[in-house]
């Protein structure tokens, strides 16, 4: 990691209230130790004055990292997340370019988008929530444009189970009330995305951590045969 990502990680943070201790350190500490969110800005992903849809946002690390950033324009950003303290946290990492929902990912309207974000969310839903969550990230970007997805590549041994294991625990902690988790294998999730007309592109996405996680690049373009 670069020292000039580690310096946007440290403004990012920044932006949560001062007295909110715990938010600050969870930002950077996961900004820096989780290879993904470098990677977005390094790829440029998310494009200038992008319409942005953040699935599962959480406290909106993304949204800190591109306020803090400053180069993308004038974005939108819609986050939505059942918890309510986390949706606080995003208001206050997005500012103004914000649009904060507390709701269930399954029935809340997306609305348009230019880049939809969706890390490590979907295997919390069951496999037909998940597709008709899919359907609808599909016709918010009607117009053409990006859903970036992290998924455990269940394919993956030792590694996708450490994957599951914290997975599972990690959300307990946050007093979800979570009974199992459902992946979908890589191949049938890559299937279903180029049966909505995306065109793939599956990216490693654990350097430096113990995972099993797979970046799924989906790019649709409704002018494409």
């Amino acid at each position: 990691m670069s020292a000039s990502f580690r310096a946007l990680a440290r403004r990012a943070a920044a932006r949560y209230p001062p007295r909110d201790r715990y938010a600050r350190l969870f930002a950077y500490g996961k900004l820096t130790r989780d290879p993904v969110f470098e990677h977005i800005l390094e790829r440029g992903l998310v494009p200038r004055d992008s319409r942005l849809l953040d699935i599962g946002c959480g406290q909106g690390l993304l949204a800190a990292l591109l306020a803090a950033d400053g180069r993308h324009g004038r974005w939108r950003y819609r986050g939505i997340d059942l918890g309510a303290r986390d949706v606080e946290r995003a208001r206050h990492a997005a500012g103004p370019a914000g649009d904060l929902v507390v709701g269930d990912i399954r029935s809340v309207p997306f609305g348009a988008a230019d880049v939809a974000i969706l890390l490590d969310v979907l295997h919390y839903l069951e496999p037909e929530a998940q597709s008709g969550v899919l359907r609808r990230v599909r016709e918010s970007l009607e117009g053409g444009g990006t859903l970036v997805m992290r998924v455990a590549d269940a394919g993956g041994g030792l590694r996708f189970r450490i994957t599951t294991a914290i997975d599972l625990a990690s959300a307990r902690m946050r007093g979800h009330r979570v009974k199992g988790l459902h992946h979908v294998p890589l191949d049938e999730r890559l299937r279903e995305l180029e049966s909505h007309g995306f065109r793939v592109e599956a990216i490693p996405m654990s350097k430096g951590t113990p995972f099993a996680n797979v970046l799924l690049v989906a790019r649709y373009d409704p002018k494409a045969p």
